[in-house]
């Protein structure tokens, strides 16, 4: 009975989880009603590391205290009941028919490791959580990967329907496509770099379960380990009556690897309140009910590997923080983060690496970063002008950020963000270097007063005729690097006009004219 509650519990959140996710994205207004990111505010160890590593509180965080309250009566029910990751990983594991290994790998401290060198590095002011956190890993591999190859996969199974053209069939197929346009497709099919990376490591994560079930939030979550912690003393208990004839079958069903078993040796923190323990016992041995008695046997990681897990913390933030990228003046030019971003340092503190931001970006110009911003900011959003624009009128990327790294700015305010400054090469560009007529790059920018501006010249070509042509000149004052310029750019490969982030408005180092 408990069980079935259970799942249908799992099932209804997953449901909430995937619905809002696909809500994260542009349907034709520059809002959105309900974002995914209601799940990182409700995550306590996202908000921590952030807290630690900027040094302010910020909002909202009633979501994470609710979610850390809950904890800290009930034990770690957010594991066993909710968390979206936590469900796929039972389906994972389902997916194995032959008997699971049932004798403990004892890798349980590997977490709870984890999370000393995240909170240890946080105080130091380094923000790594989001790379290991499973609910900012679950959206950044759902936004990066697995649905724009479940877009692509779709729309390559209604294609051959459609090209058949069979009566009948192909009707139904196309009435069926034109429903999941309006619902679960996104309008443009997306494309992100990285993605078969972050692919097979998430695919990879749920493969664990077919070595032992829900291997991850055993041994590597951190989230799973800071619940861990905070449940130590839950009046929510478990006990055993007498007649418990030590059988097993409470071990082979417990989610956690507790050990239920071992009795008073249990380990509570480990137990994610599925309560298969209560259901499966033959002798009806198992009960669960509120009590102060604190239960299970102590956490005991041992001193070296805490230390150990200590210095790893602090010796990560002066390791990634040697590359020459990070004195002025010498960051990589195509670091051009989303407009709203907070100076370099501020946004690394903050930025989770969920991929919200570049889930909604309706152009798809932003990206996941590789060493643009060195390892420090690894899958952090950057603008790719070349793939995709910063549309003018589009505020989304501010909307959907949960720790204020970007922030929400209103649409009379972001238009005027610079975010960095367009070049032209004339040794590329059509006009100046083959007297060739071409104005694209004027006719699609997009400031009220054009910042590229054109300049009728006279010249002769080769047969010695005079051409009259509009060659381009960038406005540096009003240029605001949105890079519709570069996108647009009719000369395939390297473009005649690119877009660095000089000039950009956060900072006030990486700029080209002194004030």
């Amino acid at each position: 009975m408990l069980k079935n509650i259970r799942r249908l519990t799992q099932a209804l959140f997953l449901i909430i989880f995937l619905w809002l996710f696909l809500q994260t994205q542009s349907r034709g207004a520059d809002e959105l009603g309900y974002p995914v990111k209601v799940f990182l505010e409700a995550d306590p160890l996202i908000y921590l590391t952030t807290v630690l590593s900027t040094r302010q509180l910020y909002s909202p965080f009633l979501l994470a205290l609710l979610v850390v309250v809950a904890t800290v009566l009930l034990g770690r029910v957010f594991c066993g009941w909710i968390c979206p990751l936590g469900t796929l990983h039972n389906m994972a594991g389902a997916l194995n028919k032959k008997r699971l290994s049932v004798k403990p790998r004892n890798l349980h401290h590997w977490k709870y490791l984890i999370l000393v060198f995240l909170i240890v590095s946080s105080l130091f002011t380094l923000q790594l959580a989001g790379m290991m956190d499973p609910l900012a890993l679950l959206i950044r591999s759902l936004s990066l990967a697995i649905y724009p190859m479940f877009q692509i996969a779709t729309v390559s199974v209604f294609d051959v329907f459609y090209n058949l053209q069979i009566p009948v069939i192909t009707d139904v197929s196309e009435l069926f496509y034109g429903m999941l346009k309006k619902t679960i497709l996104s309008f443009h099919q997306p494309y992100f770099k990285q993605a078969a990376f972050t692919g097979f490591f998430f695919l990879g994560i749920l493969a664990l379960n077919l070595l032992e079930r829900r291997f991850w939030c055993r041994y590597l979550c951190p989230l799973g380990a800071l619940f861990g912690l905070l449940s130590r003393y839950a009046i929510l208990n478990r006990s055993v009556s007498e007649g418990c004839d030590g059988c097993g079958a409470c071990r082979r069903a417990c989610q956690g690897g507790a050990a239920p078993d071992a009795k008073e040796k249990w380990l509570k923190s480990e137990c994610m309140a599925c309560m298969n323990c209560d259901d499966v016992c033959p002798q009806n041995a198992v009960r669960f009910g509120f009590s102060r008695k604190p239960g299970g046997a102590a956490l005991d990681l041992g001193k070296r590997r805490v230390i150990g897990s200590m210095m790893a913390g602090m010796l990560a933030v002066p390791l990634l923080r040697i590359s020459p990228l990070k004195k002025a003046g010498a960051a990589d030019p195509k670091l051009i983060r989303p407009p709203g971003s907070l100076d370099e340092k501020a946004f690394l503190k903050r930025c989770i690496k969920c991929g919200e931001c570049m889930k909604v970006c309706i152009t798809g110009g932003l990206q996941p970063s590789l060493l643009e911003a060195d390892l420090e900011g690894i899958w952090s959003p950057v603008l790719v002008p070349r793939i995709g624009y910063c549309e003018y009128r589009c505020t989304l990327c501010g909307q959907v950020c949960p720790t204020g790294a970007i922030k929400k700015l209103p649409l009379e305010a972001k238009v005027k963000v610079k975010i960095g400054l367009a070049m032209i090469d004339k040794g590329r560009c059509l006009p100046f270097a083959h007297s060739t007529p071409c104005i694209v790059c004027e006719e699609v920018c997009p400031t009220p007063k054009k910042s590229i501006w054109l300049e009728e010249v006279s010249v002769l070509n080769r047969a010695g005729k005079a051409v009259t042509l509009k060659q381009p000149h960038v406005d540096l004052e009003l240029c605001i690097g949105c890079g519709i310029c570069e996108t647009k750019c009719p000369v395939l490969g390297q473009p005649a006009i690119a877009v660095t982030s000089i000039g950009e408005s956060r900072s006030k180092d990486n700029q080209l004219l002194l004030p």
